[in-house]
């Protein structure tokens, strides 16, 4: 019900071309033509927030007003899709444990300091996935490991942060070693404080000029399901972000459906026994 009056107009073909513009420039995010009913639905409740009158109203305020740069980050999350679970696409992770943990714990042996990032975490499953990998593996007791998990949307990071979650986020049959790290609280499962303490959470923008200025050079990055969502100058931007931050010889972990094929040639495809992986070449050089 709406307390100031009627619901207001329908997008238009033009308030959805300003939206979806100024959105797709900030994020990289690219909506479709058939996205204009969803903007529609998810953002008039902020029309109606803030008192305004139409779409193109609002596209006014998030330009111009000194409070935009709130309003937009309200908006996106509203309009970001934040499904996942524990041990999401197990197969990689059983590759990154059985694998690529073994060949870091090899290589920085020296340093015993490892980072890892989360990139476009979400609510955080993907971040506490690794965090379990790492502590289960066995191979980094006494090291300074590190796991930053970063996301677009502050509602997100607030709930990665809080680890707090629902039954549902156990769904994959793969994420029974999760349950020894948390605890049943008030219908919640909260993550064990011996695991908290591995993982930072921050909000972040890929494809920002300022991407990633918060976190240290990293051994590891997980860009997974993220970037299917992005055109393809922002995927570019949002990879070199992650080429700059990565050591040399550093790994990226995509989605299984994602590929670098005619996006860049920055990293070399890896063929582990059970999975494809990107790699930063050795001599790509170190932050």
């Amino acid at each position: 019900m709406w307390s100031h009056g009627p619901p207001p107009p329908a997008m238009t073909e033009e308030q959805f071309r300003l939206l979806r513009e100024l959105i797709q420039a900030h994020c990289g995010i690219a909506f479709r033509e058939d996205h204009r009913r969803l903007l529609e639905r998810r953002l008039a409740p902020r029309l109606e927030a803030l008192g305004l009158r139409d779409f193109s109203a609002y596209h006014r305020h998030l330009r111009f007003d000194p409070r935009g740069g709130a309003e937009l980050a309200e908006a996106l999350d509203l309009l970001t899709t934040n499904e996942t679970y524990f041990f999401r696409e197990a197969r990689q992770l059983r590759a990154f444990a059985d694998e690529i943990l073994p060949a870091l714990a090899s290589s920085l042996a020296a340093e015993r300091r490892l980072r890892i990032l989360s990139a476009g975490c979400s609510t955080g499953e993907e971040a506490w996935t690794v965090a379990v990998l790492v502590r289960d593996s066995g191979l980094f007791a006494g090291w300074d490991v590190e796991i930053a998990a970063c996301d677009l949307s502050r509602r997100c990071v607030a709930q990665g942060r809080a680890g707090s979650y629902g039954e549902h986020a156990f769904r994959a049959p793969e994420s029974s070693p999760m349950r020894r790290w948390f605890h049943l609280r008030g219908g919640k499962w909260v993550v064990d404080e011996g695991l908290r303490g591995m993982v930072r959470f921050h909000r972040d923008n890929l494809v920002a000029p300022d991407a990633l200025a918060a976190v240290p050079p990293l051994d590891a990055v997980f860009c997974r399901n993220v970037m299917i969502y992005f055109d393809l100058e922002a995927r570019r931007r949002a990879l070199r972000a992650l080429h700059a931050k990565l050591r040399g010889g550093g790994w990226l972990l995509l989605g299984h459906s994602e590929s670098l094929l005619n996006v860049t040639a920055d990293f070399e495809l890896v063929q582990l026994r059970a999975d494809l992986v990107y790699r930063k070449p050795a001599g790509g050089g170190a932050p």
